[in-house]
């Protein structure tokens, strides 16, 4: 797997994606029927997961050794919850920030959500959900990646198809942050089994929370989110950007805590590194063609980049037209 066929991989997701939107439209506009929240979930992780999964089929690659299902410490993954909570913050800020310019999907969808037994929506938010996305993502994506370009672009470019992936500008904002936090852990730790559980513990805790407040006496999440004013969002920010400071310095701490139980320290270093580390400049010059030949940024990857940003500024501008 390269860069050259992880970019085809991502194209055909979004073709799929908008094809498979304008199709269900149609077909219940045509029927006048509603596909419920679990259809949506399920066709939404599989319009992901199958482009996917076909596209490590033609490669002919080992999905398992592509990925990198390493066995972690169980120390470990208690680090990692603690590095999910004080993760929180920050993406709580870039949510607030976000809806100064439009609406929060997740509070938009809770109606659907809460109409369901909390079981089922854990299932497909807080586990199913997270663990397709992280296998297509930082197991495929990521890797595909890189093998061609530096740790630092790499994790750029995956956490940037990631939030696309969302295809809504809400939570493409924090899902931004989201992508460029569990590649750390990857790198950390050495295995799609940290980002994994990052994914699902804060999934999880979303869903715990949208059920915890999203059906009290006041108003659901729909409610409260017409309720709040610009006013209210700045001071959200102000007091979160503090918060938000305090909470990701001591998330670093972690992580390089987490590293270090894993022995892994020298690969958060690299993140950070210029480029690749060679053995002398005749081998760099030797592997400079291979590298023009698998260009990160290809064509097709800009055709998916410019899909995916122009169905979501038509969804943002029906939205507005027809609210």
């Amino acid at each position: 797997m390269n860069s050259k066929k992880v970019n085809w991989i991502f194209l055909s997701i979004m073709l799929v994606h908008i094809g498979m939107v304008a199709l269900i439209r149609q077909i219940c506009m045509g029927f006048r029927i509603e596909l419920g929240i679990v259809p949506n979930l399920l066709l939404s992780q599989g319009m992901i997961l199958v482009p996917a999964l076909f596209g490590v089929l033609f490669s002919g690659e080992d999905l398992f050794r592509l990925a990198g299902f390493r066995k972690i410490k169980v120390s470990t993954i208690f680090k990692i919850l603690l590095f999910t909570f004080l993760s929180m913050p920050l993406m709580t800020l870039l949510n607030a920030i976000s809806l100064l310019f439009v609406d929060n999907t997740v509070a938009a969808m809770s109606g659907d959500v809460l109409g369901l037994p909390f079981p089922v929506m854990l299932f497909l938010i807080g586990i199913f959900g997270p663990c397709s996305e992280e296998l297509v993502f930082r197991g495929i994506v990521y890797q595909g990646y890189r093998k061609n370009g530096t740790v630092f672009a790499s994790m750029l470019l995956s956490a940037l198809l990631f939030a696309l992936m969302h295809m809504n500008f809400n939570q493409a904002f924090y899902a931004m942050a989201v992508g460029i936090l569990v590649v750390l852990l990857v790198e950390a730790t050495g295995s799609l089994w940290s980002s994994i559980l990052f994914h699902v513990f804060f999934n999880s805790w979303q869903v715990c929370m949208m059920y915890l407040y999203g059906g009290t006496e006041n108003g659901g999440l729909e409610e409260a989110q017409e309720l709040l004013t610009t006013d209210m969002l700045l001071l959200v920010i102000s007091f979160m950007l503090v918060v938000a400071s305090v909470a990701t310095a001591l998330a670093v701490c972690v992580l390089v805590w987490i590293a270090k139980g894993e022995q892994r320290e020298y690969a958060l270093r690299a993140v950070w590194a210029d480029r690749k580390k060679k053995k002398d400049l005749e081998e760099a010059e030797k592997k400079e063609s291979a590298v023009r030949k698998n260009r990160m940024v290809t064509v097709p990857l800009i055709i998916g980049i410019v899909l995916a940003l122009s169905f979501m500024g038509l969804e943002l501008v029906l939205t507005y037209l027809f609210a």
